[in-house]
């Protein structure tokens, strides 16, 4: 993944931010637009973090990052502190790392 990339979905959510004050309010009281609305900078999150973990130059690169990963899914899924889901993602790619 290119720097030109993160600085353009970076400037793509900034425009998008302040395109939001200037949308007309009766536009988004429809409450599934205001679901959808809600769940784009989550799904924004999600595919980065996938493209960071899984992409690489050539395509698709699965390796022990995949480990941590899914432990840091496995610390949301039990509510873990934002910290711990990263302190438990970065542990369990080492140790595996340290194993193999």
């Amino acid at each position: 993944m290119s720097w030109l990339t993160v600085w353009v979905c970076a400037v793509g959510l900034l425009v998008q931010k302040v395109a939001g004050a200037f949308v007309p309010r009766t536009w988004v009281q429809d409450p599934r637009v205001r679901g959808v609305l809600a769940l784009l900078p989550v799904a924004m999150f999600a595919a980065l973090t996938l493209t960071q973990v899984a992409g690489g130059g050539d395509g698709l690169v699965l390796d022990l990052r995949l480990v941590g990963l899914g432990a840091a899914a496995v610390c949301l899924l039990l509510r873990a502190p934002f910290l711990v889901v990263v302190v438990v993602g970065a542990a369990a790619t080492a140790v595996v790392r340290l194993v193999l």
